[in-house]
């Protein structure tokens, strides 16, 4: 197994220790601390497979600054993840499952404890199946060629907003359920969530069928 895929399999069982304890109402620190790692796997992840394809010529800072904007670097790294995808038959889909498992194990937990209605699955579930169905026949976000799918889904922008948005959804409604905070705040920030996530799956399937 690639190191990168042993981080996606740990972001999962991470999450799936995050839903045990809001269920349970533990310390909503803890929930929010395990919500922070496994989000935060995601870049490690990508990280270890740029590192691998690259026989190590790509460090952990060159990462950070292709992250960060600076181009020469995004260039390089753009180019070894390219290469990671071809020989990776299984990689860059057990990535996107793996995002798909943390996303969908908090949205259920969360409905199911009775602080979402279900509508909101059925939502995320039919962008997630067919975006994804259209995106896996045309390629990986980092072949998008359109201009609007680049900004909203495969540009660093894009990319860091939606982890942003997501944590602080995800983080704020344990602290909804546990410790009593205002719940239109988290309705808000889920709002804002399901707006943003379907804005991006409208820019895949915009993309897929440019």
């Amino acid at each position: 197994m690639r190191s990168a895929d042993a981080i996606t399999l740990l972001r999962v069982l991470i999450i799936i220790a995050a839903a045990y304890l809001i269920v349970a109402k533990f310390n909503p620190i803890a929930i929010v601390l395990s919500i922070a790692v496994a989000m935060a796997l995601d870049a490690v992840d990508g990280y270890f497979a740029v590192r691998q394809s690259s026989s190590g010529r790509v460090g952990f800072g060159m990462y950070l600054g292709a992250l960060s904007g600076n181009h020469a670097a995004a260039a390089k790294v753009r180019q070894f993840r390219a290469k990671a995808s071809r020989e990776s038959r299984f990689g860059p889909r057990i990535d996107v499952a793996g995002d798909r498992a943390v996303e969908y194990i908090l949205w259920i937990t969360y409905t199911y404890v009775g602080i979402l209605p279900l509508f909101v699955i059925f939502l995320v579930v039919l962008r997630h199946s067919f975006a994804d169905a259209v995106m896996a026949a045309k390629g990986t976000s980092s072949k998008m060629k359109t201009r609007f799918a680049r900004i909203v889904y495969s540009s660093n922008v894009g990319r860091a907003g939606i982890n942003v948005v997501k944590f602080l959804a995800f983080a704020y409604l344990a602290l909804m359920y546990v410790w009593g905070y205002p719940a239109i705040i988290g309705y808000m920030l889920v709002t804002i969530l399901l707006a943003y996530i379907l804005l991006r799956g409208a820019a895949e399937i915009y993309e897929a069928y440019a």
